[in-house]
């Protein structure tokens, strides 16, 4: 018998070109002693952010467009807990005129499976009118290298 589709198995970090470290912390901690949920989405974003300044070597806030998160999710495999070392693994999904799908993979240090699983989309606006934009030259350059199938 197969598996639903709503429990497929994580990703592995192959399906990931790649890879940024996170420090999980003190407060990322829940009652139940896990990080919580909404951890995740800054793990997300500081990795996708952290990654386009290095790999643009250009402070991506000063870009006359910028990048809002207008879709995110996650999908949960096993518990992480502070002090657990992470990598996040990212991947492009799709790469538009305007937007750009990441796909992430968050893996304690180490291991070979995802604990978790999340989807960020980016839409590229002007700054001042927020108005869609084309994704900036500088940025499109970077992700080209993150496209996987």
């Amino acid at each position: 018998m197969s598996e639903p589709a709503n429990h497929a198995a994580p990703p592995v970090r192959g399906a990931f070109p790649v890879f940024r470290p996170i420090a999980t912390r003190w407060i990322d901690n829940d009652h139940y002693g896990h990080v919580n949920n909404v951890a995740y989405y800054s793990y997300f974003d500081t990795a996708v952010n952290g990654w386009l300044i290095e790999a643009t070597g250009v402070d991506i806030r000063a870009l006359p467009a910028i990048g809002l998160v207008v879709e995110t999710g996650c999908r949960y495999f096993r518990p992480l807990s502070f002090p657990d070392a992470l990598e996040v693994g990212l991947a492009v999904e799709r790469l538009g005129t305007s937007s750009i799908t990441y796909r992430l993979g968050i893996f304690r240090r180490g291991e070979p499976d995802a604990a978790a699983a999340g989807r960020f989309v980016h839409v590229y606006v002007e700054a001042a009118s927020r108005r869609p934009v084309p994704v900036p030259e500088v940025i499109r350059c970077a992700v080209e290298r993150l496209t996987v199938a």
